[in-house]
């Protein structure tokens, strides 16, 4: 039995929810998100006297439907909060000579190659730049994820002295380096 599924979802004031043949659209203060539901999946909405509720119904306890539940639940969830508060994700760049410079649309990244890196913001995925740290923000959690895993593919963190691009809150196993040389005989 799905216990995310099960739980209801408060719809804030200011945002305003529809359900067109299994397409949910949400609009809030922050922008407009779509999700095409599956099938088998139906999405409810109840009305108490301001506050409304989103109920996301399966039709049997099939495997597939019980999987179904709890991942439409959390996809309709993660709209209606990416439309109000919105989500963002932090990525820290460690190491000497790397640096990060934000130029109008586009992230400029000196990571020790021979080259700049270059990473342009999407119209749904903007990002900032702290010092050494970038932040990734938008409404969809889904895209604002994957920008972030896109950029810090370019230079991931190693495991020895820990330089590359890393989650804020990501920590990385050290390994120890070369031992001396070791005098047989």
């Amino acid at each position: 039995m799905s216990r995310i599924g099960n739980k209801p979802i408060s719809v804030p004031t200011g945002v305003s929810f529809n359900i067109k043949e299994n397409i949910v659209s949400v609009k809030g203060p922050k922008g407009n998100l779509s999700l095409s539901v599956h099938k088998n999946m139906n999405v409810k909405v109840q009305n108490e006297n301001e506050n409304s509720l989103v109920f996301v119904i399966r039709p049997n306890d099939s495997k597939e439907n019980k999987s179904l539940h709890g991942l439409t639940r959390t996809l309709v969830f993660n709209m209606i909060e990416g439309v109000t508060q919105g989500f963002k994700k932090e990525l820290e760049v460690n190491g000497v000579g790397y640096r990060v410079q934000k130029q109008g649309n586009k992230l400029n990244m000196n990571l020790g190659f021979s080259h700049p890196v270059v990473i342009y913001d999407t119209d749904d995925v903007k990002t900032q730049v702290e010092g050494s740290k970038i932040v990734v923000s938008g409404i969809d959690k889904q895209k604002v994820g994957q920008f972030a895993a896109i950029i810090r593919a370019k230079r991931p963190p190693e495991p020895y002295k820990g330089k590359g691009i890393k989650y804020a809150n990501e920590i990385i196993k050290r390994k120890e380096g070369k031992a001396g040389k070791s005098s047989k005989g």
